[in-house]
């Protein structure tokens, strides 16, 4: 089997560049081609009180290495007897187990204890092992190498253009459709409000252009992130309002493609201040949607 090993947050552009080199190989070598990946992140492990806010959660990489093509994608759980394994010890696992031949990874890439697995150390364990070590270059977007990291400050920051440049497609949100304060309702502007993971990374508060998708089709929309300063909330949340849309959603899981920010979050003086700017973000989302498609 040919094999990559990371955690893939948000399969973006530079995972993409690996994956296409993975499948190349295996192609060329007529064997499997597979991701080894973990759950949970290392870093909750080695150092839980750091927060890392994830772009896809479990569920969501899985699907998306396999929209990529990869056709096995193994999940381990990340413990710390797993850190303490050395590289040869871990490597040894992979071609015992997974009958790794072959291991694509990028320049900086590193695993086992203290980290001592890099490059030229995982070249030399397959001179004795008997697998072949391929790496892939950095991918670069305006002179910027792509990370999970550069996505979540860009992310943190409410550029969804750049976001999206890093990815390769728009940033979504996944969640369920609870019950709020139906405030949106009484602004003649009901939302849905969706219930996320709390370890999921959010945009910058914030209304945003969005698409949101409903038993397969998508609609226009505009989603507010924040904490609706006007009604004196303190609390973070994610509320939708679907153009064009009548129904019951409680209860729904949905999928929210984030487009672009069209302001930052403020508070209203009054409740007809906030309608009419409403108002304004809906023509203003409609213009951007209807402009820039969905993909």
């Amino acid at each position: 089997m040919v094999l990559a090993v990371g955690v893939f947050d948000g399969v973006h552009l530079g995972h993409k560049s690996l994956l296409s080199r993975l499948l190349e190989r295996a192609r060329e070598r007529d064997l499997l081609s597979g991701v080894v990946t973990f759950d949970p992140h290392p870093l909750k492990v080695l150092s839980p009180k750091t927060r890392l806010p994830f772009l896809a959660d479990l569920e969501q990489r899985k699907a998306l290495l396999k929209d990529e093509g990869v056709s096995v994608v193994i999940v381990l759980p990340f413990t710390r007897e797993l850190a303490r394994l050395s590289a040869a010890q871990f490597m040894g696992l992979l071609r015992n187990y997974l009958r790794l031949r072959e291991l694509v990874i990028g320049p900086d890439f590193t695993l086992g204890r203290d980290r001592e697995g890099n490059a030229s150390t995982l070249r030399t364990l397959g001179e004795d092992m008997g697998f072949a070590v391929t790496v892939v270059p950095p991918v670069k977007v305006n002179g910027d190498v792509v990370s999970s990291t550069a996505i979540r400050e860009a992310l943190a920051g409410g550029d969804l253009k750049r976001v999206r440049s890093l990815v390769g497609r728009p940033f979504s949100l996944h969640g369920r459709v609870v019950r709020g304060a139906s405030r949106g309702a009484k602004l003649d502007f009901p939302t849905a409000n969706l219930e996320v993971d709390p370890g999921q990374a959010l945009p910058a508060e914030g209304v945003y252009a969005t698409w949101v998708y409903v038993a397969g089709r998508a609609y226009e929309s505009m989603t507010n992130i924040g904490r609706r300063p006007t009604f004196g909330g303190r609390r973070s949340g994610v509320e939708v309002y679907i153009l064009g849309y009548q129904g019951n959603l409680y209860g729904q899981e949905l999928k929210i493609d984030i487009m672009e920010r069209l302001r930052g979050e403020r508070q209203f003086d009054t409740v007809e201040a906030l309608k009419s700017q409403i108002v304004e973000d809906i023509e203003q989302g409609r213009a951007i949607l209807s402009a820039g498609g969905r993909s």
